[in-house]
C-alpha cells in the first residue's frame, strides 16, 4: 500500500515531513503546487513583497535572480534589485542542503522576514524559484501591473526529483514552428521543472536545420510542411538562439535528426541519396514508412557524417537522437549495417546516441538510450537492453503523446494511439510500465507533441496542457505522492495561472476548474 502525503489545500493546513501529516491549523493555506514536493512543512505567517524587496544571490547565481526578477517585476510594479549583499527579502543561496537533495533539488524557505532558496547548483535555485512562483498568487504571472498582495504563505520545502530527465518533443519538421513559438514552449516547460526539450528536426515533410555542406536541405527541404504551407528552417544562429534560450531556463536541448527512414526531404533534396539516382518529390500528406536512405552507398555515410557533425558543433548538450523508427522501407539487414555504420559517428562527435527503441536492437554499447513509444506493456527489444544495463526514456504513445485527441471531440490532433484524457496521461508509473525494465533502468519520462495537424502556438497550447502538467508530475513526483484525486483537485487551481499566462488550455470535464 502507497504511503500518501498531501499538500495542505483550503481548509486544512498540513505539515508534511518524511511522508508523516500533522495538523497545524494556524498555518496559512499553501496554494495546490504542480509538481507535488518531497516534503512540506507549513507554517504560520509568511512573506509579503513590498517596494523595499531585494533579490539577493550567492555568487554564481545572478543569472537565476535575474530571471526571478524578469518574473515579477511586471505583475507587482516593483524594481527588485539583485545585489550580492544580503538585504533580507529573497535570497538565492548555493550550499547548505541536505546531500538527498542532490544536483537537481531544492530547499525553500519562507518567513516573516523573507524567502531563502537554497541548493547545490543553479539547476537547483531555479526549480526552487519555479515552486516560488506557485506560492504566489496566479497574477505574478501577467505582464502589466496588478494590484495584488504579495504575499508568500510561510512553508519549508525539501524537493528533489524522481527522475533525473524530464523532457518534452516538439515536432518542427511536419508544421515548421519558428523561434518565438519555440522559445514560448521553453517557458512554458520550465514552469513545471521539464529539463530536456527534445526537437524533432527532420521527417519526410520538411527539414529544418541548416547544414552549410549540404544547403539544399533547407532550401529545398525545408521549404513546405503538411498541408503543402511554406514550412521554413532555423539557421544555426536562430538554432544556437534557441539553445541557449533553454540553458538560461536549465533546459537541454536534444536534436533529433530521424534516420534511416522519415527522409524524404533529404532524398528530394539530393538525388544521389537514392538507390536509384531519381529525387522524389516533397511529401505533404502524413504517411509514414515508405521513405529511406540508400545504405548500399558511400555518399550516404558522407552525408549522415555531415549532418552530425554539424549539428553536434551547435548543440552543448550530450545527447543527439538519431530516430531509428518506422523504417520499413528498409530491409532489417539493411538497418543493421545502416545503424551499425552510423551510430559510432555520434561519438566520434562527442555525443551519446538517444533514438527511438528499435534502433537499439542494433548496438551492445550501453550508453545508447532507447525512447520507447510503444502501446504495450511488454518489449522484447527494450527488456533485453534493459537486461544488457540501456537506460531506457519512457514515451508509451498511449499515456503522453500530447499530440493525440482527448477525445472524439477534439478539433485537432490524432487518434492511432487512443484517445488520452487527463487521467489517461497521470495514471501510470513509468517506473513498473514496462515487463522487465524496474525503475533503476527508466531514465526518466518524456512527453512528445507531433505536429501534423499542430499549426500554431495556439494549437500547442491546447495539446499540451493540462496533460503536459500530469507527465511532469509523474516524472518529478515520488511515486508515494501520487493520487489522481489529490492531482485534479491541485491541477485545478493551475487553470487561473495558465489564463495569466495566455495559455489557451483545454478545459478537461474531468477537473472542477474554477468558475471566475
Amino acid at each position: 500500500m502507497k504511503v500518501r502525503h498531501r499538500v495542505a489545500s483550503v481548509l486544512v493546513a498540513l505539515v508534511v515531513v518524511g511522508g508523516a501529516p500533522v495538523g497545524s491549523a494556524s498555518a496559512t493555506p499553501l496554494p495546490r503546487l504542480v509538481p507535488e514536493p518531497v516534503s512540506v512543512q507549513v507554517k504560520s505567517g509568511g512573506y509579503t513583497l513590498s517596494a523595499s524587496t531585494k533579490i539577493h544571490t550567492s555568487p554564481g547565481a545572478r543569472g537565476v535572480g535575474e530571471y526571478l526578477a524578469g518574473i515579477l517585476r511586471p505583475s507587482t510594479g516593483y524594481r527588485l534589485p539583485v545585489t550580492s549583499a544580503p538585504h533580507g527579502g529573497i535570497s538565492l543561496v548555493l550550499g547548505g542542503v541536505p546531500k538527498a537533495v542532490g544536483d537537481q533539488g531544492y530547499q525553500l524557505t519562507v518567513t516573516r522576514s523573507g524567502v531563502t532558496v537554497r541548493a547545490a547548483s543553479t539547476t537547483g535555485l531555479f526549480s526552487g524559484v519555479q515552486t516560488l512562483r506557485q506560492l504566489l498568487p496566479p497574477a505574478v504571472e501577467k505582464r502589466d501591473r496588478q494590484h495584488v498582495r504579495w504575499t508568500v504563505p510561510g512553508v519549508t520545502i525539501t524537493d528533489h526529483p524522481r527522475f533525473a530527465h524530464r523532457g518534452a518533443m516538439l515536432d518542427v519538421a511536419r508544421h515548421f514552428h519558428p523561434v518565438a513559438a519555440v522559445k514560448r514552449y521553453v517557458d512554458q516547460l520550465a514552469l513545471y521543472k521539464i529539463n530536456y526539450l527534445h526537437l524533432h528536426l527532420t521527417d519526410d515533410q520538411g527539414w529544418r536545420f541548416q547544414v552549410d555542406s549540404w544547403p539544399r536541405l533547407t532550401t529545398h527541404g525545408g521549404s513546405t510542411q503538411v498541408g503543402g504551407g511554406p514550412g521554413g528552417y532555423y539557421t544555426k544562429a536562430q538554432y544556437r538562439e534557441i539553445v541557449a534560450y533553454a540553458a538560461a531556463r536549465k533546459i537541454t536541448v536534444i536534436p533529433e535528426v530521424d534516420l534511416p527512414g522519415h527522409t524524404n526531404a533529404a532524398l528530394s533534396s539530393y538525388a544521389e541519396l537514392n538507390c536509384d539516382g531519381v529525387a522524389p518529390p516533397l511529401r505533404t500528406d502524413i504517411e509514414v514508412g515508405y521513405s529511406s536512405l540508400c545504405v548500399s552507398k558511400d555518399v550516404t555515410y558522407r552525408f549522415v557524417e555531415d549532418v552530425i557533425r554539424e549539428l553536434a558543433a551547435s548543440t552543448p548538450g550530450e545527447y543527439l537522437h538519431i530516430g531509428g523508427d518506422e523504417a520499413q522501407a528498409t530491409t532489417d539487414e539493411d538497418y543493421q549495417t545502416f545503424m551499425s555504420k552510423v551510430l559510432p559517428l555520434v561519438g566520434k562527435y562527442g555525443k551519446k546516441v538517444l533514438g527511438w527503441h528499435e534502433f537499439v536492437k542494433t548496438t551492445t554499447d550501453t550508453s545508447a538510450v532507447p525512447q520507447y513509444w510503444g502501446r504495450s506493456t511488454s518489449n522484447a527489444v527494450v527488456q533485453d537492453a534493459a537486461a544488457r544495463g540501456h537506460r531506457v526514456l519512457m514515451s508509451p504513445a498511449n499515456k503522453t503523446y500530447l499530440d493525440m485527441k482527448y477525445d472524439p471531440t477534439t478539433p485537432i490532433g490524432l487518434k492511432w494511439a487512443g484517445y488520452i484524457e487527463v487521467k489517461d496521461a497521470y495514471e501510470w508509473n513509468p517506473g513498473a510500465h514496462l515487463t522487465g525494465v524496474p525503475e533503476s533502468s527508466v531514465l526518466g519520462v518524456e512527453a512528445p507533441l507531433w505536429t501534423e495537424t499542430i499549426e500554431t502556438s495556439a494549437h500547442i497550447d491546447y495539446m499540451a496542457f493540462p496533460r503536459l502538467a500530469a507527465i511532469a508530475e509523474l516524472a518529478w513526483s515520488p511515486w508515494s505522492t501520487h493520487d489522481w484525486e489529490g492531482f485534479r483537485t491541485r491541477l485545478a487551481a493551475q487553470g487561473e495561472r495558465w489564463t495569466a499566462l495566455g495559455i489557451d488550455f483545454y478545459r478537461s470535464p474531468q477537473i472542477a476548474w474554477p468558475t471566475k
